[in-house]
This record gives C-alpha cells, structure tokens and sequence, in this order.
C-alpha cells in the first residue's frame, strides 16, 4: 500500500474519474472490514459497515485536507462511523463478570488452552466500556500507534494513553491470568 497510489486515486477521483475509487477500496477494503469486525465480532455487520464507511468517504473525499495520511483520514473517518453505528445499534455485549478466565489443564491440550485464553480475553475486551474498548481495539488489535489511534478517535494522545492504561487496569482485575502477560506499553 503506497501513499502515492492514494494519492495519485484521490486527485483522478476529484478530477471526475470515479473509477479511480476502485483502487482506493482495493487497497484499504481488507483492513477497513478487520477494523469493523474488532468493532463488532460480526463478519457479515463488519463488510456492511466497511461499505458504508467506503461510501462516505467517496463523499467526503474533497475534504481530505492532506496534512495528514490518506489511510489515517480514512481510518478516523471509519473509526468515528463505526463508534456511531455502534452505538446506533448496540452489538451484544458479555459483562466482564461472565467473562470466564480459561483454566489450565496440565493434561489438555495447549491449543484449546490458548483458543479458551484468546475467547476469554475477546469476550472481556467486548465487555469494557465502548471509550475504553475502542482505544485498546485499535491500539493492541489493529496495531495503531497512540498517536494514529488518538487521531482515529479525536482525542489527545494523552487521553488514549490514560484509557488504554484504565483498560488493561480492568481487564486485569476480571482476567486474573492477564496479569502475567507482557503488555505493549503505549509511548
């Protein structure tokens, strides 16, 4: 994915070349529709909410300012539709508190231990409040630096680095296990 391929789609776009779009949407379809499902756990919700965040920014493409990204404007734009249709639409949620921390069988198998680990920490992450859940979807699930995240979901960096801290202080408190694991620390 090259910044100059956005760029050069971007302005045959607003030249009239709609086709130019295609590329964009080629590019960016698979991380937009990972970026949903993060919001969402639903495959078929997440590609209809990647279309709709494809769509507008078809729309809104003029106002791209370009100081910064093309794919950081893109995903702040997916980032804020996918928090309103969310919101719009509640998905179904687990309470952190029936989030059932996996236990170790000495005896199983280490593969459905780590699948058990891996349901276990999605269902608590699912089950943190939506400003925390997003920083930390975004920061340790799709791999965003704080400064991209914080752009994402308009707030300072210092303000994601705080709920990120707050989320990772819950879900060790409900996911005992968590504890031991080594956290990337937001910088």
């Amino acid at each position: 994915m090259s910044a100059s391929d956005d760029q050069a789609d971007v302005e045959r776009v607003l030249a009239g070349d709609s086709a130019a779009f295609e590329g964009i949407v080629r590019r960016w379809q698979g991380p937009l529709v990972n970026l949903a499902y993060r919001f969402c756990r639903d495959r078929g919700r997440a590609e209809d909410m990647a279309q709709e965040a494809f769509l507008r920014a078809y729309r809104r493409l003029a106002g791209w300012r370009r100081d910064a990204a093309f794919s950081t404007w893109l995903f702040a734009l997916a980032t804020n539709l996918y928090r309103t249709e969310l919101q719009r639409m509640p998905a179904r949620t687990v309470p952190l508190e029936d989030a059932a921390e996996p236990h170790s069988d000495s005896s199983a198998d280490e593969t459905l231990a780590a699948e058990a680990r891996d349901v276990a920490i999605r269902r608590a992450v699912l089950g943190l409040p939506g400003k925390y859940r997003d920083a930390l979807v975004l920061f340790y699930f799709h791999h965003m630096d704080v400064a991209a995240a914080a752009q994402s979901l308009g707030l300072p960096e210092g303000t994601v680095k705080a709920r990120l801290h707050r989320a990772r202080e819950i879900l060790r408190s409900k996911l005992p296990r968590l504890a031991a694991l080594p956290w990337k620390k937001a910088r």
